[in-house]
């Protein structure tokens, strides 16, 4: 069980680096064709009938008068848009409830990289064989991972919880606020998708 959670982690951390290194890009590189890469995953029983249905977002107590929340649910509110959901005038006349929770963590995590990519030696020896192009070295890296979750409680059903969804992409910095248009399109990508499901998604950066 040990072997498999290191595996696990490994493989996890492996792929925050893929997404650090094309949301860098995505985000610090203009006029260049570049996309933007998110990790969605989401939990549904999603009712029928629901077009034209009003939606309210809910603040928790810390969200409150909180100007980046406010900010953050501007775009949660123009992903949801082409779902067919309408915002309610008030909580009250809402048949959603949707919830907001984001975070932009720092981890260290290790990439491979040359030790010199410019200068090919020829032949080298790595530990399982002889191979060819420049020697590689593991160098830590840290890697801001930038989430965004929502969750959709239907007050027809007594609050049931009908849709849970968290989008996650990878920076080299922390631009959580850059990336947050990005991370609420693909919460509601093919909304509402099949439960249980993991995508990928990419959009080109504007």
């Amino acid at each position: 069980m040990r072997g498999m959670a290191a595996g696990f982690s490994h493989v996890r951390h492996s792929m925050l680096v893929r997404w650090a290194v094309g949301l860098f890009l995505a985000l610090s590189v203009g006029g260049c064709a570049s996309v933007f890469s998110a990790q969605v995953s989401r939990y549904q029983q999603w009712p029928q009938g629901t077009d034209g249905a009003g939606y309210w977002i809910a603040p928790d107590a810390q969200q409150q008068n909180n100007l980046q929340f406010q900010t953050y649910a501007d775009s949660v509110r123009a992903a949801i848009g082409p779902t067919g959901l309408v915002e309610a005038a008030n909580r009250a006349q809402a048949r959603f409830i949707v919830h907001i929770e984001y975070s932009s963590p720092r981890e260290r995590v290790w990439e491979q990289r040359p030790v010199d990519p410019y200068f090919y030696p020829g032949p080298y020896y790595r530990r399982w064989g002889w191979g060819y192009g420049p020697a590689m070295e593991n160098v830590a890296v840290d890697v801001y991972r930038m989430t965004l979750s929502v969750r959709i409680d239907d007050q027809s059903q007594q609050g049931r919880e009908v849709y849970r969804a968290t989008a996650e992409a990878g920076s080299r910095r922390d631009q959580l606020g850059a990336a947050m248009p990005y991370l609420a399109r693909a919460l509601f990508d093919r909304f509402p998708g099949r439960n249980g499901e993991t995508i990928q998604v990419r959009y080109p950066v504007k």
